[in-house]
């Protein structure tokens, strides 16, 4: 008699691999300022370090679960694993931004090919009375996972240097791929699915067109590009192949890449919306929030990592007990919850947020962000997968996954174009003010320097304000540099705090898509005859 898998220890090794993949999603952005500095290279090339990541995750996903379907969850989730571990030790030996951005490619495809096969796995390893507890791990996981690349990323950083946030995914990727052979069943769903190439080209140069387009707007100052073509023919021809992917998915007859008839399911529909918003949210937060903490406030990066240590613990700490009340309690109003917890959090730090604030005054808004992410993501996937049909369980998460990481695509794309609009705009006002106190005739060299210095984002640097005094006489020069100092520390300030009203914003309108989900009732489970060692089926 062949011996059942234990689901718990199966859940547990792909947890592993699901907690890597979204450490990296976050990770990043700690390492934001060591990057600009030792790589010497602009916000916007660092933000495409994140964003690529995000675009190549999110673009194959529909495609990856449907290899999942055919080849087995198992295969294709191991395969996944290889990929993304030798691209985190090829990311830790970039010695150049573009090798950098390359590698990162290589990491979202490798992520791409395991996420799908998590959530596949979990239809397939607990029935639906159980399966509110391994939603609550999962969701601890991801939601842990989220948070806690900051803190570790600010440790290796400080200590090891930013390539270390790379290299330490290569032994726990190991660990993984022995796990994952060791305790993982070897599932074969055996669905001979046929693979919808041409709605993959439209999906994939779509997504690629508006995220460039966006991201790479201020840096053309939204005109020409290259020859005829300007930054919004870019993003109009990026929206034509998404609607046209939209019609071929309506009219393609064989097997299309999105069914359409899935969103029929409200749940479904409003829960992928809502998975939207919260990975726009939770990816773009991060960027502006580090810079402010560790260039404004001055934290080293470890210390950057530990104000957001309790912030992490209580998110980690929520998760589990919300994914056994999601199966209690209508779970669309946890959504709701946590949601409006988050987006208050970071309302409040926008608030608070100023050159003088102290970084233990963060902590209770941080507390509120950590209390709305335990709240989200279990029963967010808990009432979005509960509904749909068994037999559409790999499809509906590659889809589910997929608007998340979408989502954090365009968070990156557009709270970065939105930072370095108003870094440049907020510091060159505050260059103005601050040249008053200058003698007239210093005043031009002066605006002059903090000009290239904002445009070119070096005040993440190493010498943030040298060019505002190069030239100038001793005595002058010392007053400059203070008043640069005061500039660039009060002109990046406000331009975080622009910047945080878009999370915000898009937090409220995922309140307004977690609403419109349908009431699911609490479920009481009998308890049953005879405990069974069966797997539910997938």
């Amino acid at each position: 008699m062949t011996k059942q898998p234990n689901p718990w220890a199966a859940l547990s090794a792909l947890c592993l691999g699901f907690f890597m993949i979204l450490l990296d999603t976050t990770i990043v952005s700690i390492a934001i300022p060591a990057m600009l500095r030792e790589l010497n290279a602009g916000l916007n090339s660092i933000v495409w370090v994140i964003s690529v990541y995000l675009l190549t995750y999110a673009v194959p996903m529909l495609f990856t679960s449907r290899l999942g379907d055919r080849f087995g969850p198992k295969q294709v989730f191991l395969a996944g694993l290889v990929v993304f571990t030798a691209a985190s030790l090829w990311c830790g030996l970039s010695g150049s931004v573009e090798m950098l951005i390359v590698a990162r490619a290589f990491q979202g495809i490798g992520a791409a090919l395991m996420t799908p096969q998590t959530l596949a796995f979990i239809t397939h390893l607990f029935p639906p009375a159980k399966r509110g507890p391994a939603m609550g791990m999962w969701g601890g996981i991801a939601g842990l996972a989220t948070i806690t690349g900051p803190l570790l990323g600010g440790v290796l950083v400080q200590h090891l240097g930013w390539e270390w946030i790379f290299f330490v995914n290569v032994p726990v990727g190991v660990i993984a791929i022995v796990l994952t052979v060791l305790l993982v069943p070897n599932w074969q769903p055996k669905n001979s699915h046929s693979f919808d190439v041409l709605g993959i080209a439209l999906s994939g140069i779509g997504l690629f067109l508006v995220v460039f387009g966006v991201q790479n707007g201020q840096q053309y100052d939204w005109g020409t590009v290259t020859g005829p073509i300007t930054v919004f023919e870019i993003i109009g021809a990026g929206v034509l192949f998404l609607v046209g992917f939209v019609v071929w998915q309506r009219y393609n007859r064989s097997e299309p890449l999105l069914p359409l008839q899935i969103f029929k399911n409200r749940n479904f529909s409003t829960g992928t919306l809502t998975a939207t918003t919260v990975g726009f949210a939770m990816t773009g937060m991060f960027i502006p929030l580090v810079i402010y903490i560790q260039s404004v406030i001055g934290l080293t990066p470890t210390l950057a990592g530990l104000l957001t240590a309790p912030m992490s613990l209580l998110a980690g700490i929520v998760a589990p007990f919300v994914g056994n009340l999601s199966d209690k309690i209508n779970g669309k109003y946890l959504v709701m919850g946590g949601l409006a917890s988050l987006a208050l959090g970071l309302g409040v730090i926008a608030l608070q947020a100023a050159p003088t604030t102290s970084s233990f005054a963060l902590i209770p808004a941080l507390l509120l962000c950590g209390l709305g992410i335990g709240l989200i993501f279990s029963p967010m996937s808990n009432v979005t997968m509960g509904s749909v049909e068994p037999r559409l369980a790999g499809t509906a998460s590659g889809i589910f996954n997929t608007a998340r990481q979408v989502g954090g695509v365009l968070g990156a794309a557009a709270i970065g174009v939105l930072l370095q609009a108003r870094i440049t705009a907020s510091i060159t006002d505050e260059a103005g003010k601050a040249a008053a106190g200058l003698p007239e005739q210093y005043r031009a060299p002066f605006l002059e320097g903090i000009g290239r210095a904002a445009s070119s984002t070096s005040e993440f640097g190493g010498n943030t304000t040298g060019a505002a005094t190069s030239g100038l006489p001793a005595d002058v020069a010392a007053k400059a540099q203070q008043l640069a100092d005061q500039v660039v520390h009060s002109g990046l300030t406000d331009a975080v705090k622009a910047t945080l009203i878009l999370p915000i914003a898009v937090l409220v309108l995922g309140i307004f898509a977690a609403a419109a989900m349908k009431p699911t009732a609490p479920r009481h489970h009998p308890a049953p005859a005879a405990p069974s060692p069966e797997p539910a089926a997938a």
